[in-house]
């Protein structure tokens, strides 16, 4: 009996960095969703999913300026992306469109608390041209709290590096001052 109990204990044992990873990987997945919704929200205009992605006390802080709770992140986010009024000529057929995407999740989850690092990009056919071109591209830092089971943006620094809030080096992605010796 003692030697079946001992085989039972190190078999849950065993098992335990198993479950571990499996929560990790379900937490990541999760996040990763979160951000992948979010950016397909963006694009089509898709207030009521953009703002599911936000916690109540969230905190957006962009190009646009910093907007505290849901309330205001909804009225910045409501003119931007897809959500902008669209002039479309009668017998219309097709319209340009900005696509942006997410890449590149360096995500850190500790309990109900998560941080994730991630590029963007944005791809626009809206040119004279009316061929595909890069937009803007940044980078995200990402605080998000897990609520109900279910994983929010807490906080969501918007580093666009095509426009004014770009810097000459970014710690948070490991960058170093390029005018030091190193």
């Amino acid at each position: 009996m003692r030697h079946a109990l001992a085989k039972v204990a190190a078999v849950l044992l065993c098992g335990l960095p198993a479950v571990s990873f499996a929560s990790y990987a379900d937490d990541r997945a999760e996040i990763e969703n979160l951000s992948n919704r979010y950016m397909i929200a963006v694009d089509a205009g898709d207030i009521e999913t953009v703002m599911a992605t936000w916690a109540e006390d969230g905190v957006l802080d962009w190009v646009g300026g910093v907007e505290k709770g849901k309330e205001a992140i909804r009225k910045a986010m409501s003119n931007f992306g897809g959500g902008r009024k669209v002039n479309i000529p009668e017998g219309a057929t097709a319209r340009p469109r900005t696509r942006h995407q997410i890449i590149n999740h360096v995500i850190e989850v500790n309990g109900d608390t998560a941080k994730t690092i991630a590029y963007w990009f944005a791809l626009t056919n809206n040119t004279p041209q009316k061929n595909v071109q890069l937009l803007y591209f940044g980078h995200y830092e990402d605080e998000l709290v897990k609520v109900n089971g279910r994983w929010l943006f807490k906080k969501r620094k918007v580093m666009n590096e095509s426009l004014h809030n770009r810097a000459l080096f970014y710690p948070n992605l490991g960058e170093k001052d390029p005018r030091e010796k190193r």
